[in-house]
């Protein structure tokens, strides 16, 4: 497998780059606009066509390239079923993995953050990987304050699915504010500040008493993301273009 982590800074994204080494297919999981063209290059330069964009869920904090990449290099866009949007090519869902080439992502159903959040398991080497969206991060979790999230259901995501996993599953975020690139099971689940020997009641003390701002793109990356990025044309005109399928750069 080709194996790329990168990152978006403005909104700390990482976006993942997974290639086929025998088909050349490549996977994009929560890819961002603006970094469009950087991703391009990449698959570019590794020399690999990409086959999906893959999406954890619906961002609040960023808007998905998915809708562009499709117009510009014939990508399918895949994402949660449970989401419902009518612009995605393939709804995914635990219990039924998705495959591209060799690859096989299998769905793990991790609400809490949103009502549909969904994991990603990779296996077949040493060491099985799980791409965890804004569920579990490093020393930390994804809010649970706005689209639908609950403290209690994403407690018990992490608690009975990821942190079930093999201790020495590797952990992949969504995000990382202090440039940390991965951590793993056991680490989460003996230093986790929120959720290491925690009950769900300290948990969700803990989320309750958090107090964050509210995402500044929030009010028209949901709206945009529930579209696969196309963006609503009140938005300001640099934003709008990026957005625009038919415009590339």
């Amino acid at each position: 497998m080709i194996f790329r982590q990168l990152f978006e800074a403005e909104s700390s994204t990482y976006t993942y780059l997974f290639g086929c080494s025998q088909t050349g297919q490549a996977v994009l999981l929560d890819p961002v606009l603006e970094t469009m063209e950087r991703d391009l290059r990449v698959l570019q330069a590794l020399g690999l066509r990409l086959a999906y964009t893959l999406e954890t869920h619906i961002h609040a904090d960023h808007v998905t390239s998915a809708r562009k990449l499709k117009a510009v290099a014939g990508s399918r866009i895949a994402g949660p079923a449970m989401d419902q949007l009518p612009c995605t090519d393939l709804g995914v869902a635990e219990g039924q993995p998705l495959r591209v080439g060799l690859l096989t992502f299998y769905p793990l159903f991790t609400p809490g953050h949103t009502d549909a959040h969904h994991s990603y398991l990779l296996t077949g080497g040493d060491t099985p990987w799980a791409f965890t969206g804004d569920a579990l991060l490093i020393d930390s979790c994804g809010r649970t304050d706005f689209q639908n999230g609950n403290a209690a259901t994403l407690y018990r995501s992490i608690q009975d699915k990821l942190f079930s996993l093999p201790d020495e599953t590797l952990i992949y975020p969504a995000h990382d504010y202090q440039h940390r690139h991965v951590s793993s099971v056991a680490q989460e689940k003996e230093r986790n500040s929120r959720l290491a020997g925690k009950s769900v009641k300290e948990f969700q003390d803990i989320m309750a008493g958090l107090n964050l701002a509210y995402p500044k793109k929030m009010d028209y990356a949901v709206p945009a993301n529930r579209q696969c990025g196309e963006c609503p044309a009140e938005l300001p005109e640099h934003v709008r273009r990026l957005c625009d399928p038919s415009r590339q750069g």
